[in-house]
């Protein structure tokens, strides 16, 4: 794939089919290193869930569901 003199580059279709980039969508590009990512800009995640996907795996206390909700109600 060649990158044209006006910086443009085609997407193959079967790319394009399997991600939904339909005429007009709106994309952007994230750098991660030596990487370029391109992503739908609507599908972006949230804030939240950025923190939730950064913290998952992280804790250091083996807890069930139950145990923290009874330390919760003060059980």
């Amino acid at each position: 794939m060649l990158i044209t003199t006006k910086g443009q580059v085609t997407i193959p279709l079967e790319i394009r089919e399997k991600m939904g980039f339909l005429p007009h969508t709106e994309v952007q590009f994230l750098i991660k290193g030596n990487v370029v990512l391109l992503e739908k800009k609507g599908d972006m995640p949230s804030r939240g869930k950025k923190l939730i996907d950064h913290m998952r795996g992280r804790a250091t206390v083996k807890m069930t569901t139950d145990e923290i909700m009874a330390l919760t109600r003060g059980e």
